[in-house]
């Protein structure tokens, strides 16, 4: 396999299985099963990290609490008196992200014959093989990700100023705006989700570039950046745009 091949393969999102719905098969991609497995994650995190509190934090709770500061402190210093309506989603979309574009240094599933040989049942033989990337590498994902805030932005336009307000800013400060400031609710989900798209994957090829080039010691910190420290910024800028976005919605 040459090196075309090769990246063109890491690239590509594979179909897991596939059911029938209404009349339809339906395929269910990997970057769709490893959404399941990080959302299953989040959700027994959720559970587990927020039971039992105390009045003085402690252990797990110090946690909790720097996470919820962090989500609360990009919150009220993008959208000010308003924040509390919109902290929950946006902590939400950030933890998301941050799996999501840092899961791939947890290496891949065990495939279905590694399986087989260490359990000996039969069952693994049809599980098919699960690479773990991110998610995010799917240009689908982020499109989702950016229609979902953008009707966020628009709903927080239409909470705060009704409307006959929202109406009234497609023409501040002029009429001849209006076509432009509808654009812009098509322009900004496409520039959410290419600038996440091209960032996860243009590290995930870095990344994988190394693996074939260099000696295993420099794909490793390689790794360490470009799957961990950058996965974490380009979370920030989706959540940091989106709440700049709602935040001149609602002003």
């Amino acid at each position: 396999m040459d090196l075309g091949e090769y990246l063109s393969n890491a690239m590509e999102t594979r179909e897991v299985f596939s059911f029938y719905a209404f009349g339809y098969q339906i395929p269910v991609y990997d970057s769709i099963v490893v959404m399941w497995i990080i959302i299953g994650v989040l959700i027994v995190l959720s559970v587990t990290l927020t039971r039992n509190f105390k009045t003085v934090p402690s252990g797990k709770q110090n946690i909790v609490e720097i996470v919820v500061e962090l989500v609360n402190s990009i919150t009220k210093s993008s959208i000010g008196h308003h924040w509390r309506h919109f902290a929950p989603y946006f902590g939400t979309i950030l933890l998301f992200l941050v799996f999501a574009n840092t899961i791939s240094i947890f290496g891949i599933i065990p495939s279905s014959e590694e399986l087989y040989k260490l359990t000996g049942l039969e069952f693994f033989e049809h599980i098919p093989v699960i690479e773990i990337k991110p998610p995010t590498k799917d240009f689908g994902v982020n499109v989702t990700m950016a229609v979902m805030s953008i009707i966020v932005v628009l709903g927080a336009g239409l909470r705060f100023k009704g409307l006959k307000g929202w109406l009234g800013s497609l023409v501040d400060p002029l009429p001849v705006m209006i076509p432009f400031k509808i654009l812009d609710y098509f322009i900004r989900p496409l520039s959410l989700s290419a600038r996440l798209f091209g960032n996860i994957l243009g590290a995930f090829l870095i990344v994988e570039l190394a693996y074939i080039a260099l000696p295993a010691v420099f794909p490793a910190a390689l790794n360490i950046y470009f799957d961990l420290f950058d996965g974490i910024l380009q979370a920030y800028i989706f959540v940091f745009l989106t709440s700049i976005y709602v935040a001149e919605a609602i002003e």
